[in-house]
Formats: structure tokens, C-alpha cells, sequence
């Protein structure tokens, strides 16, 4: 199954921020256990090519690995590199699409207006992300006109509204410190938390 495929079916992208690399792997496991099978490393955290590799190489054939805040192309061939296997912006950014295209990986620039995101589009973006996610009608909205474009909402998305974004014609989500909490220390209490939150995430979309 191809990449644009798994995230298509898996729909829910963890956002990894500023997570302590050595903590990575226990809540790449724990999220892997709740059902989570996308992690987005954004590329503002600590070592972050570094966690991409590791993760790439002990959950590679489990999950897909991926990185995020992706603001040049140079980043995005550095993180193909090390192992993702898509590339999210919180822009668009021509170069980085065409960066990502070029070197095997899919590509998801974050765009909010309608002609942002057709301008994304066009150029051969693959999804969308409507950063910041603001409301389920405006992704129903954008939608209307534009029924041919794929759109990840991002920001903004939780466990109180992500069935409303999926009903709106969602087709994935990315969900940062709602599910994974950067700040909070790793401990077994933590990681039996974030599997329980994952599972209530995966549960939410799965009858559409």
C-alpha cells in the first residue's frame, strides 16, 4: 500500500513537538498500541533528523514516519533522507513540494484560504492541511466549491470535534497536544494514558 494510501486509512497524524528523543520511542509504542499507526516529527524538536532515523528503523515496518514545520527544501530532502516518508508544512512553499515529489515522499503544505490551497494543489501538493483548523464548517465550505481537494485539518483538532471534521468531508487530521503532550514527563502512568487517549481518537472515526 502506498503512503498517500496509509495515510488515507489511518487518517489520524500524531504530531511529535519538542518531545526529549529519548522518550520518543516509548510513545511512538504507546501510540502504536492505541491504534495510531502516523507520527509526524516536527522539525523544531530536539535532534529531530536523529528521531526520524531511529523511529524510521524500529517502527518503520509498523508506522509511517514523517516530518513536520518542514520550511525549505533542503529540510525536506535532510528528512526524506533520514527516513520520512511525508512531508508536512505549516506553508506553501513550491520548493518544498517539489523537494518532497522528487525524492520519493508525499507532501501536505498547510494553506488556510481557498486560493491557497487551490494554489497548493496545483502544484502538486498531495493533501492539504488546513492550518490552523478553525471549524468543521469551514472545512465543509472550502469543500463545496472544491469537492476534488484532499484536506487534513490541523490545529485545532480534538477529541470533542474531530467526528464533526470527519463528517465535514475530512479526510485525515493532525493532532498535536490534544493527544501527545510534550511537556509532560514519560513516565509508565503517562504512557498508559496516551495508549487509553489514542484508542478514543482511533474509536471516534472508525464508524463513518
Amino acid at each position: 500500500m502506498s503512503t498517500l494510501n496509509k495515510i488515507s486509512e489511518h487518517k489520524i497524524i500524531a504530531i511529535l513537538r519538542g518531545a526529549n528523543p529519548v522518550d520518543v520511542l516509548s510513545i511512538a509504542e504507546a501510540l502504536y498500541t492505541g491504534g495510531i499507526r502516523l507520527i509526524e516529527v516536527t522539525m523544531n524538536s530536539t535532534n529531530p533528523l536523529s528521531v526520524i532515523a531511529e523511529l524510521s528503523n524500529v517502527m518503520g515496518d509498523k508506522m509511517l514516519i514523517g516530518a513536520g514545520t518542514v520550511l525549505d527544501a533542503a529540510t525536506a530532502k535532510d528528512a526524506i533522507a533520514a527516513g520520512a516518508k511525508f512531508i508536512l508544512s505549516p506553508i506553501v512553499d513550491v520548493d518544498v513540494i517539489k523537494a518532497a515529489k522528487n525524492n520519493g515522499a508525499v507532501v501536505i503544505p498547510g494553506a488556510y484560504t481557498p486560493t491557497e490551497i487551490v494554489y497548493a494543489f496545483k502544484h502538486g501538493a498531495d493533501l492539504i492541511k488546513v492550518f490552523p483548523a478553525t471549524s468543521p464548517d469551514y472545512i465543509r465550505n472550502i469543500l463545496a466549491p472544491l469537492p476534488h481537494i484532499p484536506l487534513l485539518p490541523t490545529g485545532g483538532v480534538n477529541l470533542d470535534n474531530i467526528k464533526q471534521y470527519q463528517n465535514a468531508g475530512a479526510i485525515g487530521f493532525g493532532i498535536g497536544s490534544s493527544l501527545v503532550k510534550s511537556s509532560q514527563a514519560v513516565t509508565p502512568e503517562y504512557l498508559n494514558q496516551l495508549t487509553e487517549t489514542a484508542k478514543k481518537y482511533v474509536q471516534a472515526i472508525a464508524t463513518h
